[in-house]
């Protein structure tokens, strides 16, 4: 009787055990079971491969990330051409208009305190010496008539040569020189009151011819002096001197 009962034990748990791997494998074929296995497959899950874009390395979410209020770029600051562009703006804005040369204001008439005046005696033609005449003024100048010259203490101002008249008014630009010469004696010691002068003043004339404007001039002779008689005569101002030593 006891052998009875223990052999029907034994077969009823094989039965038990059978029942529990019965239930087990249908667990495991019908995606049910217990929590381990559950996360064992959601591990599996996260191992697979990732997507090519992600949000980190996206250029789209870098470019945004990488603004610090979250608004897009002004063209100012990315476009190199609109910068420059402003900048050229600003420049020109700020450039003052030219200002146009002093010498193209109207010409003034030629006198001592805007030229600078030499006198040089000449060896030829014998006997003379030549007035060089340079506007040192911002304006062109005109030279009108012919030198008034004083050697000395005369009190008569020397007579021009009509013949060396030229066809136009001397005009000099700043910088430029206009000539006249200057007969100081006869070449045949006919003249008469010859004396050595040793100081000269130059005076110019104005537009109409009569008298002096402005100031004189006041070349230096040689320190020996230059010897002038009554046969003292001087030149129209010339544009050439060539056209001065020529009388």
């Amino acid at each position: 009787m006891s052998s009875l009962r223990t052999s029907r034990t034994r077969l009823v748990a094989a039965a038990a055990t059978a029942v529990l791997a019965t239930l087990s494998l249908s667990a495991c074929n019908n995606g049910t079971g217990t929590q381990d296995e559950g996360s064992g497959s959601g591990t599996s899950s996260s191992s697979a491969a990732p997507s090519p874009t992600t949000a980190s390395d996206s250029p789209a979410a870098s470019g945004s990330s990488g603004s610090s209020d979250g608004k897009a770029p002004s063209a100012a600051t990315d476009s190199p051409g609109t910068g420059s562009a402003s900048g050229t703006t600003t420049t020109t804005a700020r450039t003052p208009a030219p200002k146009a040369p002093a010498a193209s204001g109207t010409p003034v008439t030629c006198e001592g305190s805007t030229v600078k005046t030499v006198a040089a005696p000449l060896t030829r033609p014998v006997n003379h010496m030549l007035l060089t005449v340079t506007n040192t003024g911002s304006k062109s100048c005109y030279l009108y008539g012919y030198p008034a010259v004083r050697f000395g203490e005369a009190q008569a101002v020397p007579p021009v040569i009509e013949d060396s008249q030229p066809q136009a008014v001397v005009t000099l630009k700043p910088g430029e020189s206009g000539y006249a010469s200057v007969n100081l004696s006869a070449t045949d010691g006919s003249g008469g009151n010859g004396y050595t002068a040793k100081s000269l003043t130059v005076y110019f004339q104005g537009r109409s011819g009569n008298g002096s404007v402005g100031a004189g001039a006041h070349p230096a002779l040689p320190a020996k002096g230059v010897y002038v008689d009554d046969s003292l005569k001087v030149t129209y101002w010339q544009q050439s001197m060539d056209d001065a030593v020529s009388w």
